[in-house]
């Protein structure tokens, strides 16, 4: 159970969870971790469901500012940001709001940022098999913004291109124009 922990954190930390303020502390903060961590309980063949679709179709396809919200897994502190997921379809296309739900999926969990963005990428791969997959997300990192080096402007940027994001450069830089617009 996480309340018992949360409540030696508050007496480690020099409070007393019997204060007011502090009595529901533990509960609200079990709950919170349970909404913030939900994607350990999902996965991609659940939130796809039916949601993949045969279709005759060979442009790329674009969702851009994905948001997402994590947690650090090495300060257990919140980053977020915005991603931006393509693929060139194969014969098989996905419904445009499972991919926010993939992203989420994978998001809902300890993360770092670099493993975030290849899990997406490589999701949409195994779901679609498509002729490439391009992933860029940034996000700006609570870690780096209130503790250790505290640049609260700064922000990371990550990338993921598998197949013909890869090897083509023109796919490559139509779709690193496309999301940079």
């Amino acid at each position: 159970m996480i309340e018992p922990l949360i409540r030696d954190l508050l007496v480690n930390l020099g409070e007393d969870p019997e204060r007011e303020g502090l009595v529901r502390t533990p509960d609200r903060v079990a709950r919170s971790y349970k909404e913030l961590t939900r994607g350990y309980d999902q996965t991609v063949e659940e939130v796809v469901g039916q949601g993949v679709f045969n279709e005759d179709c060979s442009e790329m396809v674009v969702v851009r500012d994905i948001e997402f919200y994590s947690m650090c897994e090495h300060h257990m502190l919140p980053f977020y940001g915005r991603m931006h997921v393509a693929y060139i379809p194969n014969g098989k296309i996905i419904g445009l709001s499972k991919i926010p739900r993939i992203v989420d999926v994978f998001a809902r969990r300890l993360q770092v940022q670099e493993r975030l963005t290849s899990e997406v990428a490589k999701a949409i791969q195994t779901v679609l098999k498509p002729k490439g997959v391009g992933v860029v997300a940034s996000a700006s990192h609570l870690c780096m913004m209130m503790r250790g080096v505290q640049k609260q402007n700064s922000s990371a940027m990550t990338s993921c291109l598998l197949g013909g994001f890869r090897t083509d450069a023109s796919t490559r830089a139509e779709f690193l124009n496309l999301v940079q617009r």
